[in-house]
């Protein structure tokens, strides 16, 4: 296993969220610290070797990279933080005014009927502006509005509660003056319209809600019930795009290398990767999944050897360079964490099980849910106070069903601005992959102790981490064991 660049990722990840939360302090806090802790492991892991010259050299080496690693991106989040506190909009907090603002992703309407949009400011009093804002507020034509499309209105202009680079917050009122999205934007909404519209006309209405989540992350005919249902099932984040949904789409186009070869396969993907993070909209999930996806067809094209971790490692570090935000997101996060459990755990855990008798798709299949479901909990708890306790067994049912899902209601989305009538055909043969879905969603919620309550905040995910090790232990210990009975 290459881990030459996780020290990097790590630091590069750690240093920036510092930096952010704590600000110049916290940066410098978590670079030094991030050097002694690859000074003491190194020495520990020399201390395992045989000890010589160029084992001191490489511990030198290591120390004097992560060092470096850290101080150049300490400075890099402290001039972030130092443009966010010194923005013009600081000069508004507590007033009102006029603004324009990009949303980045499609509005979510909240309980109670209001708006939440996150976008970027494009002008404030009228004077050009940059910058991350949070946008809240009521009536239809702000949730009518749609990624990359601007809007003028005025608003109370607030200093933002949380430190993630977002410059305000503010409280739209009046109606918004909605300007023209770039093409790209508007056709990628009208796909998504589109594919949400022949959904309705070839499925029942729970499932034609239900299919563009699944396939474009759009939930916004998601019913309440349905989202309380795969949130307590653990099945929640099928419903949020990401790397499973990138890998199966690439994967798909790259087939196509036997008809016209591999680096035109390669080409087309890449094309494909850009057109589904426009549709699907850059959530952190999708940029992660989309960096390590152009990452690995770098690699397919190139002929190196194609490692996952590697890739993921230098995913984190170009994310932190580019958009260091996602450094304290907790989707982020989550998406991270499960990719480098399916990476590192899920193949050890699955080879061991195949070594003990199991087939090999169930053992496959059996130590992904499980190393994705104990990365994630405690940061799944953080969140929402509760911890789904059939989360593995519903996912273990429902992963026949996802890739066709994903294919099929991609080339249905691919087919909906061509041929309307085509897309509502492949549509109707995704219904009862999605009945099934939404069936075990509905079975697991519904158990007695489907879910467990936990304190939410930092005393839930230390909680549910304690917990998730010891059970990993357990599950390690189990696969590993020489015993076939203990296995059985």
């Amino acid at each position: 296993m290459d881990l030459r660049l996780v020290p990097a990722a790590l630091t590069s990840w750690a240093v920036t969220a510092a930096g952010i939360v704590w600000l110049r302090a916290g940066a410098v806090a978590a670079t030094l610290t991030a050097v002694a802790a690859a000074a003491l492991i190194g020495w520990w892991a020399a201390r395992r070797r045989l000890r010589g010259g160029a084992d001191r050299r490489a511990l030198g080496s290591a120390v004097v990279a992560v060092a470096v690693v850290g101080s150049g991106f300490a400075v890099a989040v402290s001039l972030r933080v130092d443009a966010a506190a010194e923005h013009a909009i600081t000069g508004y907090f507590g007033s009102d005014t006029s603004v324009v603002v990009t949303p980045s992703e499609t509005p979510r309407v909240l309980d109670g009927g209001r708006t939440m949009i996150r976008g970027a400011l494009v002008a404030l009093a009228g004077a050009p502006s940059s910058g991350d804002v949070l946008v809240f507020a009521s009536g239809a034509g702000y949730a009518n509005l749609t990624a990359g499309q601007p809007a003028a209105f005025r608003a109370r202009v607030s200093r933002p509660k949380r430190r993630d680079l977002t410059v305000a917050v503010l409280s739209a009122h009046g109606e918004p003056v909605p300007g023209e999205a770039a093409p790209i934007h508007r056709a990628a909404h009208r796909l998504r319209a589109r594919f949400a519209e022949s959904a309705r006309l070839a499925l029942p209405p729970d499932q034609a809600a239900t299919l563009p989540a699944l396939v474009l992350g759009d939930t916004s005919a998601l019913s309440a019930q349905t989202t309380a249902e795969f949130r307590r099932s653990g099945l929640a984040h099928l419903t949020a795009v990401s790397g499973a949904n990138v890998t199966i789409v690439c994967g798909a186009v790259l087939l196509s290398a036997v008809l016209i070869g591999p680096r035109a396969a390669v080409a087309l993907a890449a094309l494909t990767l850009v057109g589904f993070v426009v549709v699907v909209q850059p959530s952190p999930s999708v940029l992660r999944a989309a960096v390590m996806g152009a990452i690995t067809l770098l690699a397919v094209l190139s002929h190196r050897r194609r490692q996952a971790l590697p890739a993921l490692a230098a995913t984190v570090i170009a994310l932190m360079i580019g958009v260091p935000e996602l450094a304290v997101d907790v989707g982020f996060a989550l998406s991270v964490a499960a990719t480098a459990a399916l990476v590192v755990l899920a193949p050890a855990w699955s080879r061991r099980l195949t070594g003990r008798g199991w087939p090999k798709p169930v053992a496959d299949a059996v130590s992904v849910a499980v190393a994705a479901q104990l990365v994630t909990a405690p940061l799944v708890a953080g969140i929402s106070g509760s911890v789904s306790v059939v989360a593995v067994l519903a996912n273990l049912v429902v992963a026949p069903v996802i890739p066709p899902i994903t294919v099929i209601g991609c080339a249905a989305a691919a087919l909906c601005p061509l041929w309307p009538a085509g897309a509502e055909l492949l549509i109707r043969f995704t219904g009862p992959e999605v009945w099934w879905l939404l069936g075990v969603a509905r079975w697991a919620a519904g158990l007695p102790i489907a879910a467990v309550p936990v304190p939410s905040g930092a005393a839930g995910v230390l909680t549910v981490a304690i917990a998730a090790v010891a059970v990993a232990a357990t599950w390690h210990w189990v696969v590993s064991h020489r015993r076939d009975t203990i296995v059985r």
